[in-house]
């Protein structure tokens, strides 16, 4: 399965060439880049031309850009005007969201990739018509001019009642919006559980964010490393070896100083996820 991983575990520094050779000489072969603006500008030119003449020379692709959740640098500590939400019920708001999300997916016009992981709604967010009709307007919009760019949007499984496994397969055969999925497994911990949401989704799933929790808390541990995450990678590995050629095995994880360097963590954490066999199959 390729090793993939999103540039999440490096959200509080600024991306740049050098966190990029990094990645790739860790073994990584494909990245998603998280767009939250004190890492990646979308709005800097000279840095997406900085990372965009890295890429052309490189073997390591982008597969996927994650869509802003906030307009600000900060992760929303300027309030809740920064929140980015296309289930926003009032249209002049909305519009300004979804420019937003437009102004990051020009990126694939100077770095190519395949697609844009994009979320329904805000964790916790509760069931509600108005927003599901909200989210078709915006995605209807935001469809069109992802295919411009060559970019399929992906909608991912997080822990609200708009984004379970079963609500997002509702909501496309529902609006019959060409778009795929990425499966959240820590996401999935937390809602149906890992099994159950990938026998829902595994047709439609297009790419994954891998990571541990304890069910309870979104955390983004790193799976093994971690005390409190309790996903069975043995079982979970056996699922998605069942259909690897669908997508990678992308790893969304949130740094810890007390792991030491991040990548190569990420690094012992592929090693690990690798090594897991079926139950009752010896190892090598």
């Amino acid at each position: 399965m390729l090793n993939a991983l999103s540039t999440h575990l490096l959200i509080n520094h600024r991306l740049n060439t050098v966190w990029l050779e990094k990645i790739w000489k860790s073994g990584v072969t494909a990245v998603e880049i998280f767009c939250a603006r004190q890492h990646l500008d979308y709005l800097n030119k000279a840095q997406i031309a900085e990372l965009g003449h890295w890429f052309k020379d490189s073997p390591m692709v982008l597969h996927s850009l994650h869509a802003p959740m906030f307009s600000d640098d900060c992760n929303g500590k300027t309030g809740p005007n920064a929140v980015i939400t296309i289930t926003e019920p009032v249209k002049s708001k909305r519009v300004t969201m979804v420019d937003e999300i437009k102004r990051a997916l020009e990126v694939a016009e100077d770095i190519p990739c395949r697609y844009l992981v994009q979320h329904i709604g805000v964790p916790g967010e509760e069931y509600d018509e108005r927003k599901w009709d909200a989210a078709f307007t915006a995605l209807d919009e935001l469809r069109v001019f992802a295919k411009q760019r060559g970019v399929q949007i992906l909608l991912e499984n997080i822990p609200n009642r708009l984004s379970t496994a079963e609500r997002l397969v509702q909501f496309l055969e529902m609006t019959h919006q060409d778009l795929g999925v990425c499966f959240d497994l820590g996401h999935a911990h937390m809602q149906e559980g890992v099994s159950p949401a990938f026998q829902i989704l595994s047709n439609r799933i297009r790419s994954t964010h891998v990571h541990d929790n304890n069910s309870v808390q979104d955390a983004h541990l790193f799976p093994y490393l971690h005390e409190g995450g309790s996903i069975d990678w043995q079982d979970t590995m056996q699922l998605l070896r069942s259909r690897s050629e669908q997508y990678p095995l992308m790893l969304e994880l949130k740094e810890d100083p007390a792991l030491g360097p991040p990548l190569e963590a990420a690094a012992e954490v592929f090693r690990r996820l690798e090594a897991e066999r079926p139950k009752g199959e010896e190892r090598n």
